[in-house]
C-alpha cells in the first residue's frame, strides 16, 4: 500500500498492521514525530528497546519534557491511535517504517557507523520489499546510499529516504508543524512516498540528495555551535581585560539587525551540536579549523572557570553548589551536559560538590535548591533555568557566566 493510502477508511487495529512504525519511538525524536502523526489521523507502532519509557508512555505521562505534548498523548491513547512494541517481530509491514537511531561518536570522535547498520540488519528480515525506509536522526555523509547499498547485497528491494529531523528538543511537537521539512531518497519513489508522508504534519518540504540532506543536518548543527563558541570567545577575551562581556554585548546588539542573532555566553552541550561537529570533522580528515576550534573554546569553558576560581579562592576548604544539571534551560535532558563536566572536574578542587536541578530526575544525587543554598560557600549557576533568576541566594557570591542573574551577588 503507498503512503497515499495509509489513511483509507479500513483503519490498523493491531501494532502489525499500523499505519507506520517509529522505531526509537520512545526517544526524545520519536516521541514528537509519533504525536504529530497520531494527532493527523495515523495509526502508529511506537517502537524502543527502553521498556521503561514504553511503560511511562503507556500509562499516559511522557519521559521527559516536552511542550504541548501531554494532551497529545491523551488524546492519541484515547482513540487508540498508538501501539507499542519492542521486538522486531511486531514492527507493522503495512506502512513506512522510520528510524529515529543516529550515528554517534566513538572515544577517538570517530562516526560509528556499526550502531546504525546493526539496527537496520535487525529490522530487515521483518520488513517487505517494497516498503519505506525512512532514516531520521544525524548520519555521518554517505550513511544514507550505504545503507541502501547494504541492503541491496543483502538481495532486499527497499525503499530508502533520509529526512533528518532539525527540532529545538523540547519543543519539538511545535516546531515540526511550522518548519521545512528536507526530504532525500535513493530513488525517485523513496523521495516520492517519503514526501507524501510527511506532508501532512509539517509545513513545507525542501527535495535534495541524500548526502545533501546529511550535510545539511550536520552545517545546522556546526553553525550553531560555532556561534556559541565565538560568544564564548568573546566572553573570555572581555573577561581577561576586566570587563563585563554582558555589557558589551548589550551595545553591540542594541537596534543592531545584523548582531541581533548573537547568543549569550554559557556552557554549549547537548547530544547533538558537539556531536555532529566531530563528524563533521572526521570527515574533513581534521581540516575543518573552525569546528576544532569550536570544540576547544565550548568544552574548555568550564575548566577556565574552575582556573579562575581556584586564583581567587581556596576551593579545598569551601563547599561548591551547582544550580542546573540539564544540559539547556527549561529542560530534563541531561545527555552530553556539560554541567557534569564540571562537576567531575571540580570534585578534585573543592572540599565538598553539591548539585540541585528542578527538571533534572535521573540523578539521585540531586538537592532541593534551598539545601545546596543552605550548605555551599559558592554558587555556579550551569544552566540558566528561569527559577534561579529571582532566586534568594542569601549574598552567596554566585559565578553567573549566561548574565541571567540581577539582583545576586554575582563574582565572575
Amino acid at each position: 500500500m503507498s503512503v497515499a493510502d495509509l489513511r483509507a477508511p479500513a483503519r490498523a487495529t493491531t501494532a502489525q498492521t499500523a499505519d507506520l512504525t517509529v522505531v526509537g519511538g520512545a526517544g526524545h525524536v520519536g516521541v514528537p514525530l509519533v504525536l504529530s502523526f497520531a494527532a493527523k489521523g495515523f495509526t502508529v507502532n511506537v517502537h524502543d528497546l527502553n521498556e521503561q519509557s514504553i511503560a511511562t508512555l503507556k500509562s499516559g505521562r511522557l519521559p521527559f519534557i516536552e511542550k504541548d505534548a501531554e494532551a497529545l498523548l491523551a488524546k492519541a491513547l484515547a482513540d487508540r491511535k498508538l501501539f507499542f512494541t519492542t521486538k522486531p517481530t511486531d514492527i507493522s509491514t503495512k506502512g513506512p517504517v522510520i528510524v529515529t537511531i543516529g550515528t554517534p561518536v566513538d572515544e577517538f570522535l570517530n562516526p560509528v557507523r556499526g550502531v546504525i547498520q546493526k539496527c537496520i540488519d535487525q529490522l530487515s528480515p521483518h520488513l517487505r520489499d517494497g516498503q519505506l525506509l525512512v532514516l531520521r536522526s544525524t548520519l555521518y555523509p554517505g550513511t544514507t546510499d550505504w545503507i541502501d547499498a547494504h541492503l541491496k547485497q543483502q538481495g532486499r528491494n527497499l525503499k530508502v529516504a533520509f529526512c533528518p529531523e532539525r527540532i529545538v528538543q523540547g519543543r519539538g511537537i511545535e516546531e515540526l508543524s511550522k518548519m521545512p521539512q528536507i526530504v532525500s531518497g535513493t530513488s525517485p519513489e523513496a523521495e516520492e512516498e517519503a514526501s507524501a508522508l510527511f506532508r501532512p504534519i509539517v509545513a513545507e518540504l525542501v527535495k535534495v540528495k541524500p548526502i545533501e540532506a546529511e550535510f545539511a543536518k550536520l552545517f545546522n548543527n556546526a553553525y550553531r555551535y560555532i556561534e556559541f563558541a565565538v560568544t564564548n570567545q568573546f566572553y573570555l577575551i572581555a573577561k581577561s581585560a576586566g570587563l563585563d562581556y554582558h555589557e558589551i554585548l548589550k551595545a553591540v546588539k542594541h537596534n543592531y539587525p545584523r548582531a541581533q542573532n548573537i547568543p549569550t555566553p554559557g556552557f554549549a552541550a547537548g547530544p547533538c551540536l558537539v556531536k555532529d561537529t566531530m563528524q563533521l570533522l572526521a570527515f574533513a580528515q581534521n581540516e575543518f579549523g573552525l569546528g576544532n576550534a569550536a570544540i576547544m573554546v565550548n568544552e574548555g569553558l568550564p575548566l577556565h572557570v574552575i582556573s579562575d576560581l581556584r586564583q581567587r579562592y581556596d576551593l579545598s576548604k569551601m563547599t561548591v553548589g551547582l544550580l542546573g544539571m540539564a544540559f539547556k534551560a527549561e529542560s530534563d535532558d541531561t545527555r552530553a551536559s556539560l554541567s557534569y563536566k564540571f562537576k567531575k572536574a571540580l570534585v578534585s578542587h573543592a572540599a565538598e560538590v553539591v548539585t540541585t536541578d528542578p527538571f533534572v530526575t535521573t540523578d539521585p544525587e540531586l538537592l532541593p535548591l534551598d539545601e545546596v543554598i543552605a550548605r555551599s560557600d559558592l554558587l555556579i549557576l550551569c544552566t540558566p533555568h528561569r527559577c534561579y533568576k529571582d532566586a534568594d541566594f542569601h549574598g552567596r557570591p554566585v559565578v553567573d557566566v549566561w548574565g541571567l542573574l540581577e539582583n545576586a551577588n554575582v563574582v565572575y
